[in-house]
């Protein structure tokens, strides 16, 4: 008996062993991806979009929140990848851990749904999971900095502002896809593929040339994402603008296209007002279109129980659900039951 108990224990052990290693993994290789194109100021080193915070962030909804030792391994493999075994690298490992446990429970205090299908879904991962929550990464990170004599008091702000949009819009752009992909469980329509065919190329042609175009042509990509939005609510609006954040990243970082000539500073400020505005319009307007085409089918339904209902009582027929009344009335006070004709 006893070892009957053991063998189900154990292999919860080694399940939950699996996920922590597997999280820690997925962290540090995001966290390798991101550094790719890394902006340094003094010694201190940020991305502008760190897919890290995205990927912890939907490990703690996939997983629940005993899957944090993973966060923090992978950010300490990756803080530890950057700067040598110190105190403040532990203080990095603790912010970057912290910050989507607390993103985690602000989303669950208020009730938001991973298949982001309302508004206040999408409003909530905006203000609570990306902008709230990840001041404590960027706070820590960058006073532990200031601290330890590696950045002056006067680049604080600069490199602080840096810090904390890298992190949100990792929440923001990567999160969503995340989520997208641990809940797709339905194989698209077939008739459709047309279409998503013609959206890739589309956007395959579009999005290249509006970030390396010397002409400021990034506006042509919005067309794109409104009619991602449309068709193909959250899988192809946030594809499409994750898509277009990493080409512009890539053109900022190596000072092409309409990132030419600009300072490092323009550069950053250019760069992380379209990814904002980008991850803004995919998130909130799918919202937006899932929430209208759930209370149209609402209706639909609504209305088509009410007909049913109708062509009951038009047919003499108690309504489905309901059992029949006699139409002569019930019996008056004192009259016992009639019998049947």
């Amino acid at each position: 008996m006893a070892t009957v108990v053991r063998t189900p224990d154990r292999r919860r052990a080694i399940v939950y062993g699996v996920q922590i290693l597997a999280v820690a993994a997925c962290y540090y290789a995001a966290g390798r991806l991101g550094l790719l194109r890394q902006l340094v100021v003094g010694d201190a080193v940020f991305t502008p979009i760190w897919p890290p915070t995205g990927v912890a962030l939907a490990a703690l909804f996939v997983f629940g929140p005993r899957c944090w030792p993973g966060i923090a391994l992978g950010a300490f493999f990756v803080v530890l990848s950057l700067a040598p075994l110190r105190p403040a690298v532990l203080g990095n490992v603790a912010g970057n851990t912290v910050a989507p446990v607390c993103a985690y429970l602000m989303l669950r205090r208020v009730g938001f749904r991973t298949g982001l299908s309302r508004l206040r879904d999408g409003v909530a991962l905006v203000f609570l999971g990306a902008l709230a929550a990840m001041l404590i990464s960027s706070t820590v990170g960058v006073g532990l900095l200031v601290l330890t004599g590696k950045l002056g008091a006067d680049g604080f702000w600069p490199v602080w502002l840096a810090w904390w949009v890298g992190d949100a819009m990792g929440v923001l752009l990567v999160t969503p896809a995340l989520l997208l992909l641990s809940g797709a469980h339905q194989v698209p329509d077939p008739a459709r593929w047309k279409e998503v065919l013609v959206l890739v190329v589309v956007a395959c042609a579009v999005i290249p040339l509006a970030t390396y175009s010397e002409l400021s042509l990034l506006y042509l990509i919005y067309p794109l994402l409104i009619w991602a939005a449309l068709r193909f609510q959250l899988a192809g609006s946030v594809l499409c603008a994750l898509f277009a954040s990493v080409l512009a990243t890539v053109a900022a970082t190596d000072g092409k296209g309409p990132f030419t000539h600009l300072t490092r500073t323009e550069v950053m400020i250019k760069l992380q007002v379209f990814n904002g505005s980008m991850a803004l319009t995919a998130l909130l307007l799918s919202a937006v279109i899932i929430e209208q085409h759930n209370t149209r089918r609402s209706v639909e339904r609504a209305c088509q129980e009410l007909v049913e209902v109708l062509e009951h009582l038009t047919a003499g027929e108690a309504p489905p659900g309901r059992l029949p009344t006699d139409r002569n009335g019930p019996p008056e006070a004192g009259e016992g039951p009639r019998s049947p004709p």
